[in-house]
């Protein structure tokens, strides 16, 4: 394949491989709008490279043949995906081995343009893929790899400083629990490893509303194994908190158990069973050395950030993000249509800042991104169009939200039908907010009522007052129009009743046949 990176457009998917301590991985993306990575295929090997070269400081015939035939299987994904080019990278097994150099040779023999990365440099790659798609700030990030961990330290969405030590899953797991399962010894001992290698470093603890963010497959299998464990309602790792207490609370199972029974636990890939205690050791020591309560999990990381930082994106702000993806999701729907969404999202705006002017500019954000992707529900049921809506945003796993943000743009979308229920997505939703949620709800529904009657490209001005008898909206709408179900919405959450004016006579449509 082509080792040298052109930006691709946006129709032309490209290939990243990371060839780590532990497992191999290899994503195509395509880019969108120049920061939005759709994922289109991926392949995962188990590699265990950290093991080979715990016998010596070689990887050894075995190790390399088995890395070759896995980036051969990668190299046939990404041609059946129509990838035409690829980087890849290589991190702490192979840049320690000595022989690491005739794995980089044999892979480029295969057209795969393999290059070796520092720690440092592997840390910078890890926080810009996690941070670019969620709504951090400041803070650390940490990697827990099979042969290393990568620690960042980023302070308003810009990397400050990176630290590389020697604490992989796979690392730890071989030198210090080698019982099955571990001993309370060999639990203590790591610990105390783990304690000692982390005062080391200068790391210091998170400041005030500086947040812990989690990237790699230890930490996400973790998480996981908590989801699982609960009914939280969003099948969604990206953006998941998981609590001190419960993080505890998993590595108590996850350590009681053999090997064995470990591979059978709910959530947790088979394949991690002999290195997840290890590294989620190695995780609950970062998370008590920087005083994080909780952990943000990433399902973004250094695949992501190679990706993005090669293509020559920037590190923009969380609602920039959040706007990219809602644009890149809703482009993707014949029954989507940019110009009713607009103007649907400017009446929505309007009604809003009529009736509730004290809306919270997340809220307003929030409604603005459920104007905009409504009309993506049409593509499965028009009648259910709402709920369909709702359910696409969760299945589509947006860039840039929190899961609170999540909950309270579905709950909009499920709300603005002439629905009461909260759905299950509301329970994100702090109790406190749903008032404001609903009344942001019922300025949707009434923006779509007023969209659905407006021709296409023709303007929508609209002028609101409050009256001593209710709510006057003057509207582009047909004479003597009433929006029932959304006036008795209207008159439940405004305690108000809603008085309709058409400023206009309501467009007049051509016969379909002329009469003789």
């Amino acid at each position: 394949m082509n080792a040298v990176f052109d930006p691709a457009p946006d129709d032309r998917p490209f290939a990243v491989v990371d060839i780590g301590s532990n497992s191999g991985r290899m994503i195509v993306f395509r880019l969108r709008q120049g920061e939005h990575l759709d994922v289109i295929e991926d392949a995962r090997a188990p590699l265990r490279l950290a093991r080979d070269l715990r016998e010596s400081d070689r990887l050894g015939p075995e190790a390399i043949e088995r890395t070759l035939e896995a980036l051969r299987d990668f190299v046939a994904v990404a041609k059946g995906a129509g990838a035409s080019q690829m980087i890849a990278v290589a991190t702490s097994a192979v840049r320690d081995a000595a022989d690491g150099h005739e794995l980089i040779e044999r892979a480029h023999h295969l057209g795969v343009p393999l290059q070796t990365i520092d720690g440092d440099h592997e840390a910078s790659l890890g926080f810009f893929g996690a941070v670019h798609d969620l709504p951090v700030t400041s803070g650390f990030t940490f990697d827990v790899g099979g042969g290393s961990a990568e620690i960042s330290s980023f302070r308003d969405r810009r990397l400050i400083r990176s630290w590389s030590m020697p604490l992989g899953s796979l690392r730890v797991s071989d030198s210090f629990l080698t019982s099955d399962p571990p001993t309370d010894d060999e639990l203590r001992a790591l610990r105390k490893s783990v304690k000692a290698a982390l005062a080391d470093t200068g790391i210091t603890e998170l400041s005030k509303g500086d947040q812990l963010v989690g990237i790699g497959g230890t930490v996400r299998n973790l998480a996981k194994v908590d989801l699982r464990r609960t009914d939280y309602p969003l099948p969604l790792l990206h953006g998941y908190r998981i609590t001190d207490k419960r993080l505890s609370a998993v590595i108590d199972e996850l350590a009681g158990r053999t090997m064995k029974r470990r591979a059978h636990v709910t959530g947790l890939n088979p394949d991690r069973a002999d290195t997840i205690v290890g590294g989620a050791l190695v995780i609950q020591g970062i998370a008590k050395h920087v005083g994080a309560s909780e952990i943000v999990v990433s399902s973004r990381g250094l695949r992501e950030g190679l990706a993005l930082a090669t293509a020559g994106a920037s590190a923009p702000s969380p609602e920039w993000v959040r706007s990219i993806s809602v644009a890149t999701l809703a482009a993707r729907f014949r029954t989507w249509n940019a110009a009713a969404a607009e103007r649907r999202t400017g009446l929505a705006a309007d009604l809003l800042e009529s009736l509730d002017p004290s809306a919270p500019p997340r809220l307003r954000e929030m409604l603005a991104h459920a104007a905009t992707l409504l009309d993506v529900g049409r593509a499965i049921d028009y009648y259910d169009r709402f709920e369909h809506a709702a359910n696409i945003v969760v299945a589509a796993d947006l860039a840039g939200f929190s899961h609170a943000g999540l909950g309270v743009l579905t709950t909009i979308l499920r709300q603005a039908d002439d629905d009461t229920r909260l759905g299950p997505y509301a329970r994100l939703v702090p109790d406190d907010d749903h008032p404001a949620v609903l009344r942001a709800a019922t300025a949707l529904a009434l923006a779509d009522e007023l969209n659905r009657r407006i021709p296409p490209g023709a303007p929508a001005p609209i002028s609101c007052n409050w009256l001593r008898g209710g709510f006057e909206l003057v509207a582009p709408v047909p004479s003597g129009w009433r929006p029932r179900g959304v006036a008795r919405r209207f008159r439940s959450v405004f305690d108000a009743e809603l008085l309709v004016v058409a400023n206009e006579a309501a467009p007049v449509l051509a016969p379909a046949l002329e009469p003789d």
